[in-house]
């Protein structure tokens, strides 16, 4: 399977094609999965998985073998639109030569261009949205029979939480678990809230219950994936609301063996209290991912993230306080928003600069059709100069990436082995608690096996150590 993987999605304005039931896959029908994207689109393929192979679906990691393709897609930016048309046309070249493939888009793409692909470009046989997977195995018997095979309507309930993901591609040490799904957060830029619908939180002790069969599977890490998972809540049934942090503190309780990470946050909503339950369980990572997307509380109002410069400083010092000026911080960047300045820019820089990010997600602004930003600004930014700017954070980065793993070099630090280096003949890699990405020599070690690593030297994006008793 590709490891790019993106979520499904469904459409509030579009009512579901009408399913005709179909019977289970012969024996042998084979399945690819290709995702794009995020983290949560890793979670949203696992499902898909699991609902087509309870119908006999049999994955194959070969193109070229399968009966049915299904792309997973991204919408985020357009590049990320581009790639996957350009992969449609070169399946669409393979279905030539086999017309009974079917060929299927899932995720955001999906959602977005709804029955564009099938009825206008014909590039596709299915489009399906992240909760109407249920649905898949109806619809690729529609597509077999020759009908269009649609359905994009969002539901406010769906979570899956019954389902058990078959894991795809993984290393056997870390998976995914879906905490929630959804957004309401409505960034100006952002497509997410209208194609993934609004926030859901799933059942508590579902999530429990899937961190510790993956415990007992031999997995060693587990994190926690939701648009905004500082807003998760879910009502027991007792009447008591479970917040983000006690679901954290009842995921670190499965076991002190089983590493817990989570993502993504966001500044507005998360708390101390999440804070504290990372630093009194040794198991919770010391390494928190919070975009701050621009350093100007101007650029930050457009975007409607809903705090300024202020308060993401505020909770940057929250964690280095509560957490240890040691703590993993990374975050994303977006330059070249519609209005920003040169001087605006640069407050992007010092913002940086005064928080000194491990790491960072970086892109230049890139316009997505109806958005509220595409609705109410101007994209004036010329592409030359988001470009130079976006470079500038980028070197930036690099220097601050570089810096804070150079602090490291003598430290000893816990590393869970995932398997052997990409590079380096009988070397292992595996992540240290802040996240940062360790190799080291091999000594019989196993993936899922923790060892302490020395840290002797680094590079801007990688650990370099030795084992240590």
């Amino acid at each position: 399977m590709s490891n790019l993987i993106e979520l499904p999605i469904l459409d509030s304005n579009a009512a579901p094609e009408p399913a005709t039931a179909v019977a289970p896959a012969p024996a042998g029908r084979r399945l690819y999965i290709e995702s794009y994207g995020c983290q949560m689109n890793f979670s949203d393929s696992e499902i898909v998985s699991s609902i087509l192979a309870e119908e006999g679906y049999q994955a194959t990691q070969d193109a070229d073998d399968a009966d049915v393709i299904l792309l997973n897609t991204c919408a985020i930016r357009d590049n990320a639109e581009q790639k996957i048309r350009h992969r449609l046309q070169h399946l669409n070249a393979l279905k030539r030569q086999r017309p009974d493939m079917v060929i299927g888009v899932l995720g955001c793409m999906a959602e977005r261009l709804k029955a564009k692909l099938i009825e206008e470009e014909k590039m596709v046989d299915l489009v399906v949205g992240p909760d109407a997977y249920r649905s898949l195995p109806d619809l690729i018997g529609q597509a077999e029979s020759g009908q269009k095979a649609i359905n994009v309507f969002l539901s406010r309930e769906e979570t899956y939480a019954d389902i058990e993901p078959v894991r795809l591609g993984g290393n056997g040490v870390s998976a995914f678990i879906s905490i929630m799904r959804g957004c309401d957060n409505m960034c100006s830029f952002c497509v997410v809230p209208f194609t993934r619908g609004r926030e859901r939180s799933r059942d508590a002790h579902s999530i429990v219950n899937e961190a510790n069969t993956l415990y007992h599977k031999g997995y060693r890490e587990v994190t926690l994936l939701g648009q905004n998972v500082d807003s998760y809540k879910w009502v027991d049934e007792t009447g008591h609301r479970v917040t983000f942090a006690e679901l954290l503190a009842m995921v670190a309780e499965v076991s002190p063996e089983l590493r817990v990470r989570f993502s993504t946050s966001h500044p507005k909503d998360m708390t101390d209290d999440v804070l504290h339950t990372m630093a009194r369980y040794a198991n919770i990572c010391n390494y928190i991912h919070l975009p701050a997307q621009s350093g100007n509380s101007r650029i930050l109002e457009r975007m409607n993230r809903t705090y300024d410069r202020a308060w993401y400083l505020d909770r940057i010092a929250a964690i280095k306080r509560i957490l240890g000026p040691d703590a993993g911080i990374s975050t994303d960047i977006i330059t070249g928003f519609c209005g920003e300045t040169e001087e605006e820019h640069l407050e992007t820089l010092s913002l940086m600069e005064m928080v000194q990010y491990d790491y960072a997600y970086m892109f230049a602004y890139s316009e997505r059709p109806n958005t509220p930003a595409a609705k109410k600004y101007a994209d004036d930014v010329p592409e030359d100069v988001k470009k130079r700017r976006l470079s500038e954070v980028i070197a930036l980065q690099n220097q601050h990436s570089l810096a804070r793993n150079r602090r490291r070099i003598g430290q000893v630090v816990q590393v869970l082995v995932e398997g052997p280096a990409k590079r380096g003949e009988g070397m292992m890699c595996g992540r240290a608690d802040q996240n940062n990405m360790t190799v080291f020599a091999d000594h019989g070690f196993a993936p899922g096996q923790y060892v302490n690593v020395r840290i002797t030297d680094c590079t801007s994006a990688t650990l370099l150590g030795e084992a240590v008793a």
